[in-house]
């Protein structure tokens, strides 16, 4: 597992305590740089290569910031998938630590996440619910290149990192929208707009419910080896009809 020694301190010096280094990356932050700044921040503090943060509305995650493309991809093949880490750590609102995606339970639980993310170079997922008891607004996930198992240490820091990120999220503002009405997170979430209107459409196309468009919409990217953000482009942009199918 990769393991950074910046945040330890290294030889002689005094080791970097999290929320220091938290406080720091905030330092002058907008709004729309939160997610992704703690995402850098985790890589980091933990011994992970990559770190994303979705949003969690009906059924479907949409990514607010990740490290880079790797984080990125691996995310949008959980939402595209409708399975993984980060959706049973959105339902059961408890971390969902996948430390072996090449062997073992972990492959059993996510045959086709594990064969995806490990060609990806991805070799561990673990996921933390963004929220309370009651309510879960989100995830954040962190993604090994080698498997292991989270510290007790990297837990709780973990932990803090995802508690920082649900007090940001929950500060923000509603914004309007074309409509006057007030969108919570709209702004961070515009490059997954095409989803909710490619949802909207397929609804319309095939007379069915939410869950189902959602559900035609997954499977036809799952089938096309290609994710659900970019079948929902070709939607709204009219070059796939699913009442044509």
């Amino acid at each position: 597992m990769r393991r950074r020694d910046d945040h330890r301190g290294g030889p002689g010096r005094e080791p970097r305590r999290p929320a220091d280094a938290i406080a720091e990356s905030l330092r002058g932050a907008g709004p729309g740089e939160v997610p992704v700044r703690l995402c850098r921040v985790a890589v980091d503090l933990l011994p992970v290569a990559g770190a994303s943060v979705s949003l969690h509305n009906d059924g479907m995650p949409v990514q607010l910031g990740a490290t880079g493309p790797r984080a990125a991809y691996v995310t949008e093949i959980q939402a595209t998938l409708g399975d993984g880490p980060c959706q049973w750590a959105a339902r059961s609102r408890a971390p969902v630590l996948a430390g072996d995606l090449t062997a073992g339970r972990d492959v059993a639980r996510w045959p086709v996440l594990a064969q995806l993310a490990t060609a990806a170079g991805v070799r561990a997922v673990y996921s933390l619910p963004l929220g309370d008891a009651q309510v879960c607004v989100g995830t954040l996930d962190l993604y090994g290149d080698t498997p292991g198992e989270l510290s007790g240490r990297d837990l709780r820091t973990a932990r803090l990192l995802a508690g920082m990120l649900t007090l940001a999220l929950m500060a923000l503002p509603h914004t309007p929208d074309e409509q006057g009405e007030e969108v919570w997170l709209g702004g961070l979430a515009a490059d997954h707009d095409p989803l909710y209107q490619a949802t909207g459409m397929i609804m319309a196309q095939l007379s069915v419910g939410t869950d189902e468009a959602l559900a035609r919409l997954r499977a036809h990217a799952f089938a096309q080896g290609r994710t659900a953000l970019d079948v929902s482009q070709d939607v709204v942009a009219h070059r796939l009809r699913f009442d044509t199918e």
